[in-house]
Formats: C-alpha cells, structure tokens, sequence
C-alpha cells in the first residue's frame, strides 16, 4: 500500500495559512474537486468526500468565505448590533435570531456598542457608527440593529449600502427597513397606571442612563403626575444596571421627605437590588413598598417575595428579525415592514 501523502508543507514567503490547493494535494484530487467536495458534496462521491474531509481535519484548512461571497455576492453572515453581550434581558432575542437564521443557512456575527456615555449618547452614537464601518464593509447580508436612535451618518451608510436592515426592540414610524419591537413610551404609561389603580400615591423611578429607559421613565413620569402626585422622584445609574445600584436607589429614595410606596425599576435587575435593600431595612414588599422590574428574567417569578415585572417577548423579536432578513435576501415579499410585539406585565407579589 503506497504511503498517504506528506502534510503539505508552508510557503514561508506568504502568509502561512493553508490553502485548497494544499488541501487537494492532501486529498490526491484536483482544486476543484476539492472545491466541490466542500460546498457542494452531492457533486462528488463518498471516497472523494471522505478523502477531502480527512485532509481538511489534518491540516486544519478554513474555507476562505469571502472568496465564495465575492463570487455569489452573497456572505451568508448576518451582523447584529446589540449595547451589550452580557446583558441577559437581549439573551432571549439573539438566540432566536441566531437559530432562526441557522435553520436557513445563515451565521450571526454579533457586535456591541455599549450605552450612552451622556444624556445626548454621543459616545454610544461614534461607537455605533465605527461599527456599522466595520459591518459593512465586510457586506453581510443582513444587519440587525438593537434601537432606533442612529446618528444621521450611521442611517445614511445604512441606507446606502441597501443591505436588509431591521431595528429591534422599540418602535417608530420611520424605520431605517425593517423593525420588531414595542413601544417603551406605552410601557411607562401602562406600568404608573397599574400602580395608581392599586392604591399607590408616591411613586419613584429607578433607572439606567439609556435612552430607550429614559422613554420608560419620561411616561412613567408623566402618567403619575396626572394623577394625584405633583413630583416623581428618579434615581438614575449607569447602564448596564446591577443589584448594587438597585440597593443604592432604593436607599436614596427612602431618605426623601415622605418616602415612596412604590418604585418603578428600568431592568428585573434593579428591582433585585430595590428588594434585597427593603429586606436590610426591615421593610415589607408590597405592603411598605410595592416593586416593579422589566424584563421579566428568569429569575424574577423565583424571587421573594416573586417580582412583578413588565414581560417582553425577547425570543419573538429575534424570530421576526431573522423571518424579516431571510425574506428579503432570498426574494420573497415582507408584509407588514412594522410588527409591534406588545407586552404584559407579569402580576406578582410584589406589586
């Protein structure tokens, strides 16, 4: 039995990555056999496929896509701006799109602006727009967008690159494409008006320095000052928000003059904090404070006691985002180009 061929060996002058020529050479095939056996493996028999996937395990090959993008002007990846990774209220709506988009054949590439760094976003809106640069310039098909706040020189490579583009997560009547979302203004309203109809008189915001928050918090406001209360105390901390900063919110509130009753808490997270700090201090949830969240986390029906907070169905706007992309890159007609997903407050014992 002959030998198997050597591992090919690196050209020192160039860039060292192993290339399909090497691959085939491995394989005992031509180039463009190997081509076939990778991209289109119905084209070739069992042993040569077999004999390609060995030498591609041996040497460790990777598929230059952007060659195959550059041939079939098509990337196959689809770029989703989200303000942070960690954040676990954005867990929900990248793992739907993700699934969504890889049972059509696609790959989500995520990317990650941070919030605003002041009340105008400035910082977030120069990140944001050094990431829309490097987004699509590499052409991917399809971009989705976490907001509807872009600078005006971000919108417009957007709408220049004439890429399939959905905005998530908040709703406005003049999207960039496509857009997923509900509005957070409506969400503020409805959360004072639940509060107000269950006998609270002082309420309080806790919220974190972003702009979609500040909507919540600014209808929030609005609604309760319509009411029977003149002012509405807010305690804003930086985002993303922590237990720490919900404990420190709710300390600050209880030193005003006449208290709160209840504290409407821009993420589940803060509300965490809000409860534990009552807790320190002796406080009975609801009856001495009553305790809204938002997001409704899988932790907050397990909370004590269990939290009420405002639903959002996270995994329905990532399957519509991608339903939205996949529609449009492959040419079939997108109906409604605005989906409102809603939301529900999740009634609790703590409010």
């Amino acid at each position: 039995m002959a030998d198997a061929p050597a591992p090919p060996r690196r050209n020192r002058r160039g860039s060292g990555a192993v290339t399909l020529h090497d691959v085939a050479r491995l394989a005992g095939v031509a180039p463009i056999t190997a081509s076939r056996a990778l991209n289109t493996p119905q084209q070739v028999s069992e042993d040569v496929r077999r004999r390609v996937d060995d030498a591609v395990a041996k040497t460790g090959y990777v598929p230059n896509r952007m060659a195959g993008a550059l041939a079939s002007s098509r990337s196959r990846l689809v770029a989703a701006v989200v303000p942070t990774i960690s954040g676990p209220v954005f867990g929900p709506t990248i793992e739907a799109l993700s699934e969504t988009l890889a049972a059509a054949g696609y790959q989500l590439m995520l990317g990650q602006t941070g919030y605003e760094s002041g009340a105008s976003g400035e910082g977030q809106g120069q990140r944001e727009d050094a990431l829309l640069d490097a987004i699509v310039g590499r052409r991917p098909d399809g971009v989705v967008l976490t907001g509807i706040l872009h600078s005006a020189r971000g919108r417009q490579r957007l709408l220049a690159a004439a890429l399939p583009v959905v905005e998530t997560w908040d709703l406005t009547e003049t999207p960039i494409d496509m857009l997923v979302g509900f509005s957070h203004a409506e969400v503020g309203r409805a959360v004072a008006d639940f509060l107000l109809a269950g006998g609270r008189r002082r309420l309080a915001v806790i919220a974190g320095a972003d702009e979609r928050a500040a909507r919540r918090t600014a209808a929030f406001v609005a609604a309760a000052r319509a009411g029977p209360q003149d002012e509405v105390p807010v305690f804003c901390v930086p985002a993303p928000t922590t237990l720490r900063s919900g404990r420190e919110g709710l300390a600050h509130l209880l030193q005003r003059r006449g208290g709160v009753d209840a504290v409407f808490c821009s993420s589940d997270l803060l509300a965490l904090g809000v409860l534990t700090e009552a807790r320190a201090r002796g406080l009975a949830v609801p009856q001495d404070v009553a305790v809204v969240g938002f997001g409704d986390l899988g932790f907050a029906a397990d909370t004590l006691p269990a939290l009420t907070t405002v639903r959002i169905n996270g995994a329905a706007i990532g399957e519509q985002a991608a339903r939205f992309i996949v529609d449009r890159i492959e040419g079939r007609p997108v109906g409604p180009r605005v989906v409102d997903i809603g939301f529900s407050i999740a009634r609790r014992d703590s409010a």
